[in-house]
């Protein structure tokens, strides 16, 4: 049995799989965290977070490495610790910090922080000779005025450092990037207390569906799971609406994808983990979006484990303690599953959401969720907006996202300011 130290986690999906993921392949594990409260407040009506019920929950400045890296020493002649994991974007660089220090299995560190860095795995991404989008690195308004003006218009505005498409966003003209740049430079400091970057990410815009690759590298050698499409809103913003995989390609493009997330990923010298690479099919061919060194989120590692068998919340777990993965897919029967997201029509608080009781005795349907009666929900400008989801499964064609849609599309948010203004 081995001992995972998990610092850190997101509060969605992937915070419930990963703890599962590491009991069920035989282990236990240590959470640690600065914030106790961040994950009580998410146990809701069922009870204790998963993350809470670690063998041992703890308490460390976790957003310090110089505080964080001698406790964890001393935590570790201990407790012992076989590997070092986390969910969330923001603590990556870091736990491949913590595993180096300890002498633990783990990619280089270096490798995760660019390819988290958008703005570096640009940078290597275009030092080792792959094709992307024109794109400038800016600090402060009359640089990225005038980045803007030689890029020319549209174009994509970013935050270097953020993740889930905050603050991402397509501008057309000087006022809409200054608008866009006022964001970012209003919000300095992450959801997790972390100073941000102040650099801005100006890039032009890739046309065309977009898609994501899952894969594993092991020592350097990364297999291919498979590929997965993308449905996203409107814009100006770029939210993710649903997913399906595999995604419904022809064997050239899937063929041309791949290749393309494998060299981008060798390009930041990724050597180790689980990774979700995100690429626009152009008319020119696939280009990168942005590279995930991590299990991609939005339950796309469930859609996967459903279609090949491949657990890659286990699989990342298992390469963090220095196991070999079993990457063998199987036929579950499924060939395809998919979900798709309930995004808020505008911003307020939920009174109720109709059409929800009919999901459960769906047949095609294995998993949804909705957000309770009293949920505030702000505007639909990031993938952290969602009110709920439907993941439906089809076992003979691709039809599991037209299905999922289809099932989302029946639900209706009521408001609460709908009511009152019923009963005036």
């Amino acid at each position: 049995m081995g001992h995972v130290l998990v610092v850190e986690s997101w509060v969605g999906a992937m915070s419930t799989l990963l703890p599962r993921a590491i009991r069920e392949a035989g282990h236990r594990f240590t959470f640690l965290t600065r914030d106790l409260h961040h994950y009580l407040r998410q146990g809701g009506g069922d009870g204790v977070h998963p993350l809470l019920t670690a063998d041992n929950v703890l308490t460390v400045e976790t957003n310090d490495p110089a505080v964080l890296l001698p406790q964890v020493q001393r935590l570790h002649e201990v407790l012992r610790f076989d590997g070092v994991v986390t969910s969330c974007d923001y603590y990556l660089g870091t736990v491949a910090r913590l595993a180096a220090h300890l002498g633990l299995p783990g990619a280089r560190p270096q490798a995760v922080e660019e390819a988290c860095r958008k703005d570096l795995a640009r940078h290597r991404m275009r030092a080792a000779g792959l094709p992307g989008p024109a794109f400038a690195v800016t600090e402060g308004w009359p640089g990225t005025r005038a980045a803007a003006r030689a890029l020319g218009f549209p174009l994509v505005v970013k935050p270097v450092d953020l993740c889930a498409g905050m603050l991402v966003r397509l501008v057309t003209d000087l006022t809409q990037l200054r608008a866009a740049f006022d964001a970012l430079d209003a919000f300095p400091v992450n959801a997790r207390g972390q100073q941000r970057s102040p650099r801005v990410l100006l890039e032009e815009v890739l046309v065309g569906p977009e898609v994501s690759v899952e894969t594993v590298t092991v020592d350097g050698a990364t297999t291919v799971l498979g590929v997965t499409d993308k449905s996203l809103a409107g814009e100006p913003w770029f939210v993710e609406t649903g997913h399906m995989f595999p995604a419904a390609l022809d064997a050239a493009t899937v063929t041309a994808v791949r290749d393309m997330a494998v060299t981008a990923l060798a390009a930041v010298g990724f050597d180790r983990g689980v990774a979700h690479t995100e690429l626009r099919l152009t008319a020119a061919g696939p280009r990168v979006v942005e590279i995930n060194p991590r299990p991609a989120g939005n339950q796309i590692t469930e859609l996967v484990r459903r279609g090949t068998g491949v657990d890659l919340p286990m699989v990342y777990t298992q390469l963090a303690l220095g196991e070999q993965p079993d990457l063998t897919v199987t036929d579950t029967g499924v060939r395809s599953a998919a979900i798709s997201f309930l995004l808020p029509p505008r911003a307020g608080t939920v009174a109720g959401i109709d059409g929800a009781a009919a999901l459960a005795a769906a047949p095609d349907v294995v998993d949804w969720a909705v957000k309770p009666v009293g949920h505030r929900t702000g505007e639909a400008v990031s993938n952290n907006a969602y009110l709920g989801h439907v993941m439906a499964v089809d076992t003979t064609g691709l039809g599991a996202r037209a299905r999922a849609e289809e099932l989302v599309a029946g639900l209706r948010v009521r408001y609460a300011d709908e009511l009152a203004g019923a009963l005036a």
